[in-house]
């Protein structure tokens, strides 16, 4: 699967699709409906050391956005 942000074309792993999908179904979304990586760890049936692996390059990628939080950062879709 691809993803295009601007003009660049960006290829998503099996895994980040199955993220960005969970996320999606979650209604993870807009930064006023933010979700967990235990969230969506639950949602996507994967381990959590791979969901939070594949936050970060997610970020890196400029697909979905992190927010610090007090207790657990949240992490929302910008582009799909």
């Amino acid at each position: 699967m691809f993803v295009i942000i601007g003009e660049i074309m960006v290829e998503l792993t099996p895994i980040e699709q199955i993220i960005v999908k969970a996320m999606e179904e979650l209604g993870a979304t807009k930064d006023t409906s933010i979700k967990t990586a235990d969230d969506i760890t639950k949602k996507s049936n994967r381990p959590k050391g791979l969901v939070t692996n594949s936050l970060v390059t997610l970020v890196q990628k400029g697909i979905i956005k992190r927010v610090a939080r007090e207790k657990a950062a949240g992490y929302y879709v910008l582009k799909a």
